[in-house]
């Protein structure tokens, strides 16, 4: 058992239950949201964030993670008024999102100097709260490890050695960047099986996931729902996670979404246009019931949805 700081306060992870462990309940473009704030209707992304999370309470998930971090708009002022509107058990997360540069202030101060900022907010708390992060979030896309790529990895490495919550990456596969960071984790010493390397579904090479999978560390099937901006139709991820399942690698697999209650990067309408379907409940109403058609069993299910988070955070 392990102590899992929420944004309402700590729980033991034998509370976790069913978990969606990759759900964003605002994705925001941070300098502008700063700088313009008119642009933003707070009642409304509160209203729907609530309307999410309550609709995937109401199916039995217990908990959200939500990987929201510098770069997507972290406010954790909204994410503890949401938590507390719906009862719902939700981790927040500390660390920096970026494919390719972070800004002058850390590019000139050391990767231990980031280190301390992340370990802080697990410690003491975010934003000058005592809200506490109970995981780390880190980023590598097609761009690659850049300098300043390397130096996020690194850091939440490091603050992950300190303090021992676990770590969860955005990758692009088609890169093989998941690679890349358990390549650096190991050399800082991290143990791969507190990592989920996230976006692991966003291909079907099994050659490509075998090789994370036999590092140790977790797979994110977390982008249900993100078909056609990422160009692998839902049959597809369907295929992988049942092959994947009959091989025997359900232990390692969590499913969610990526689902954002409301982003800022698009119009709203060109949103619904290119992702109709992607929602917080997408998984639990539409891909479950085809898994278990595909012979992936109940105990598999609970594994992905229940069992593997919680021995992310335990391990």
């Amino acid at each position: 058992m392990a102590l899992i700081q929420t944004i309402t306060g700590p729980i033991d992870s034998s509370e976790l239950g069913l978990t969606l462990v990759h759900e964003h309940l605002r994705t925001r473009s941070e300098s502008v949201a700063v700088q313009f704030p008119h642009l933003y209707d707070e009642e409304y992304e509160f209203q729907k964030a609530v309307e999410q999370v309550l609709a995937v309470k109401e199916r039995g998930i217990r908990t959200i993670c939500d990987p929201t971090v510098m770069e997507l708009g972290r406010d954790v002022r909204f994410m503890e008024r949401v938590a507390k509107a719906t009862g719902m058990q939700i981790i927040g997360a500390t660390g920096i999102y970026s494919y390719h540069y972070i800004p002058p202030h850390f590019q000139n101060r050391s990767i231990d100097y980031m280190a301390d900022v992340f370990v802080r907010d697990i410690e003491v708390g975010i934003q000058n709260t005592s809200i506490k992060a109970g995981f780390l979030k880190c980023a590598t896309d097609a761009q690659g490890v850049t300098p300043d790529v390397e130096k996020v990895l690194r850091a939440a490495a490091r603050a992950h050695k300190r303090t021992g919550v676990p770590i969860m990456t955005h990758s692009h596969p088609a890169s093989g960047t998941g690679l890349k960071q358990l390549d650096i984790f190991k050399e800082e010493g991290v143990d791969p099986k507190r990592v989920l390397i996230g976006h692991t579904g966003d291909t079907d090479s099994l050659d490509y996931i075998f090789q994370v999978l036999a590092r140790g560390a977790f797979i994110g099937m977390d982008r249900y729902g993100l078909d056609r901006p990422l160009g692998i139709a839902t049959e597809r991820r369907n295929d992988t996670v049942i092959q994947l399942a009959k091989l025997g690698y359900a232990n390692q697999m969590l499913l969610s979404q990526d689902y954002c209650c409301t982003i800022d990067w698009f119009p709203e309408e060109l949103v619904k246009q290119l992702v109709p379907k992607w929602s917080m409940t997408y998984v639990l109403d539409e891909i479950l019931p085809v898994l278990r058609d595909g012979g992936v069993t109940e105990e598999q299910i609970q594994a992905m949805l229940a069992g593997n988070v919680r021995r992310w955070f335990e391990s």
